[in-house]
Formats: C-alpha cells, sequence, structure tokens
C-alpha cells in the first residue's frame, strides 16, 4: 500500500489528537516500519489496519467510522493535491464513473507497483448508478467516506446505499447505490 495513505491517516491524526498523541499510539503499535512513512514507499496494509486499531482504542470511535472519516479526508487531499482531475466532471456521478478509467491510469504511470482497488459502474439514469468496489484490504468503510466526501464536494444531495458482499482472502467487496435526491 502506498506511502501517502499512511502519511495521511498520521496528519489527520495529528489534527485531532496531537503529535505527541500519534507518536504514543505508534510506538505502542510495535509497527515493522517503526511509523516512519515515506508518501511514495510501499508498506503493509496490516499496520495501517493496526494504526487504525489503535486510533480507536484511544478514541473510542469504532474503526468502521474512523476509516470513513478517513475517507473523506483523503478525498478533500485529493481535491487539494490534483484538483486536474475534478476540473471537466459535473457532479459526483461523473467522477465516481472516472476512477478506474482516468485516475487510476495516471496512478498507475507514476507508480507501476500500486495496488489499487478495482471500480466497476453501471449507470441506472441520468439519476443514479452502480458502483461495486473490490480491494484486496479490508477499506470498504474507507471508500465510502470517500463516495460521501465526493457527493459532498459536488454539492447535488444523494443517497448512498451500501451493500457488502463475500470477499476473498480479507478484502473486500461493496456494492454502492448512488441515487440523487429530487
Amino acid at each position: 500500500m502506498k506511502g501517502i495513505v499512511f502519511v495521511e491517516l498520521l496528519k489527520m491524526a495529528e489534527e485531532v489528537l496531537g503529535e505527541e498523541v500519534v507518536d504514543e499510539i505508534i510506538e505502542s503499535s510495535e509497527l515493522a516500519s517503526g511509523g516512519a512513512y515515506s508518501a511514495v514507499g510501499n508498506y503493509p496494509c496490516s499496520e495501517l489496519m493496526t494504526l487504525v486499531q489503535g486510533l480507536s482504542a484511544h478514541t473510542g470511535t469504532s474503526q468502521a467510522r474512523l476509516q470513513h472519516l478517513f475517507g473523506e479526508w483523503m478525498h478533500r487531499h485529493f481535491v487539494t493535491s490534483y484538483p486536474g482531475f475534478f476540473v471537466n466532471k459535473p457532479d459526483a456521478l461523473a467522477m465516481l464513473s472516472a476512477i478506474d478509467a482516468e485516475v487510476h491510469v495516471e496512478v498507475r504511470k507514476l507508480y507501476p507497483d500500486a495496488e489499487l482497488p478495482t471500480f466497476e459502474v453501471q449507470d441506472l439514469d441520468a439519476q443514479g448508478m452502480r458502483m461495486v468496489y473490490r480491494s484486496p484490504r479490508p477499506l470498504a468503510d474507507f471508500c465510502h467516506g470517500l463516495v460521501d466526501a465526493c457527493i459532498t464536494h459536488f454539492g447535488r444531495p444523494a443517497d448512498v446505499v451500501r451493500k457488502d458482499c463475500p470477499a476473498t482472502g480479507g478484502g473486500a467487496e461493496s456494492e454502492f447505490t448512488i441515487t440523487y435526491r429530487t
């Protein structure tokens, strides 16, 4: 998993809890990396999950909720760091439809070793879509946070219904049905 995810999780945690508390959580987590992450490095997802578990234990916030909040945080990071991806998208449905075909194509150019999730999209009509998220990592709640933040970013309210599906190998597969409110 790319280090940028770790770097941003720690930034979010430091903003909320402070650097000293985050350092304590890192130290008590006994991470193979020691909690030192480079944005372009590769690290095991298990370390991310250990950090989420430590943050959850410290804050009393469920791991699922923390992942969701982190997904929202990452969306804001993407908007700030990669505004070009959002420029010609009229709405959240267009942006979400472009993840595999545009965004991940560019990510693979920069990081050919990146292990990215997949997003299979089916338009239901002009008001909605179905998106199936598949990942070898257990990050469906993180994905849900990204989806919710994308909808908020474009300013058109929508309902999101998520159905988790059985996934192999500890990963995640979820179907999101996104429908604009009328």
